[in-house]
């Protein structure tokens, strides 16, 4: 009994003991500091919410205006051919396209409101800085802009090919059937000429391929008409063969032969939605393929390849300044902020347009003509970001 008394008193009495040690270490351990606070995810739920709703609304009138547009060929065409195969498909194209557009209403509509209520100001107040503040805004804009950025690669494009399928059997035929005059590089040193081509009887005219050693002729092919039938397989008719070999010359007759020539229809006929229809890896394999064998005609596939990567970073720069614009009361309340921001949003979209004509004409460069409206508008971006945080 007095054993355990007094080990009981050491105890209580030795203050340098590991137990007691061991609480001081623990009082001593500083707290971690979440790495997403309250008010991040509050902001990134409004923000999120308010973009999926500005979606939903607009997307609501565009289903209606375009009912209004194409009502003859809605009425003519099977109701699951329109539902399934068109508005199925056009919305989330439509969408997409416009995504820079809904992110920025989406941050000047929420930043408004949380401008008016105070809520900014309290954020502010409580230490958080204003550079701190933008970051659950970015965190938001990465959120849209990943998931943009899939959808306009890999999933809308074959999506696209029913919508333009749609489009060209009921609405209006857009669809390249002929072609005059086409001359094409198959590989280096084979040249392939048609003067005409009939993709409805998949036939050509008049045909001819040349076979070039630096830029010596070794044989030419001649052909009345050419045929095609699936993955590079052509037959031609009426052909005469010329095999040179230095000052010898073999000339080869027949009336049908099955042939490889490293060609396809698509290859030469060019239709305006094309582009729309082949996912990034395919549209970057497409131009590569085209460049090689002189084909001239692909700005449309240039431009659009170049617009994917462009409209992913237009995300990031509306919205900071969306919320530059939108996060100072006003005395005008919401309304000329939303103005502002429309006014902004829309001009951003017009020089996107024009830049992409002067791509078309050959003026600039695709790269550069995608590129300039993000490079002045980053500029307009850091001038209101820097003011707002002053």
């Amino acid at each position: 009994m007095k054993f355990f008394r007094k080990k009981n008193i050491n105890k209580s009495i030795n203050p340098g003991s590991a137990d007691v040690a061991g609480n001081d270490c623990e009082k001593k351990k500083p707290l971690r500091k979440p790495l997403i606070k309250t008010f991040d995810l509050y902001i990134i739920r409004k923000f999120l919410g308010s973009y999926v709703f500005s979606i939903m609304l607009l997307l609501a009138i565009v289903v209606m205006f375009d009912i209004n547009e194409k009502l003859d060929a809605i009425l003519t065409a099977p109701l699951s051919e329109t539902v399934f195969d068109y508005f199925m498909n056009y919305l989330p194209y439509f969408a997409n396209q416009f995504s820079p557009l809904f992110t920025f209403i989406a941050v000047i509509f929420f930043t408004s409101k949380l401008a008016d209520n105070s809520e900014i100001i309290a954020i502010l107040s409580s230490g958080i800085s204003f550079k701190r503040l933008l970051v659950p805004y970015l965190v938001s804009a990465s959120i849209i802009a990943g998931f943009s950025f899939v959808l306009a690669a890999y999933v809308i494009p074959p999506a696209n090919v029913k919508r333009i399928a749609y489009t060209n059997k009921w609405v209006n035929n857009k669809k390249v059937e002929y072609g005059t005059n086409i001359q094409l590089q198959v590989t280096p040193g084979v040249i392939a000429y048609m003067s005409r081509y009939d993709n409805i009887s998949k036939t050509g005219y008049k045909f001819s391929l040349e076979k070039f050693d630096k830029k010596v002729m070794k044989s030419r092919l001649t052909a009345q008409s050419i045929k095609y039938d699936t993955l590079y397989k052509w037959t031609v008719c009426d052909y005469v063969i010329r095999d040179f070999k230095g000052l010898r010359e073999t000339i080869t007759r027949g009336a049908k032969k099955d042939t490889i020539i490293e060609i396809e229809p698509k290859d030469f006929l060019i239709a305006k939605n094309d582009h729309e229809m082949l996912t990034t890896p395919q549209l970057a394999t497409y131009i590569s393929r085209q460049k090689e064998r002189g084909v001239a005609n692909i700005k449309n596939f240039e431009i659009e390849l170049e617009k994917r990567y462009a409209m992913t970073g237009a995300a990031f720069i509306l919205t900071v300044i969306g919320m530059s614009l939108s996060s100072r009361k006003v005395k005008g309340g919401m309304g000329i902020n939303i103005g502002i921001g429309l006014l902004l949003s829309f001009s951003y979209i017009l020089f996107s347009t024009v830049t992409s004509s002067f791509a078309v004409s050959g003026y600039t460069s695709p790269f550069v003509a995608m590129w300039i409206p993000n490079v002045i508008y980053t500029i307009i971006a850091v001038y209101l970001y820097r003011k707002a945080s002053i």
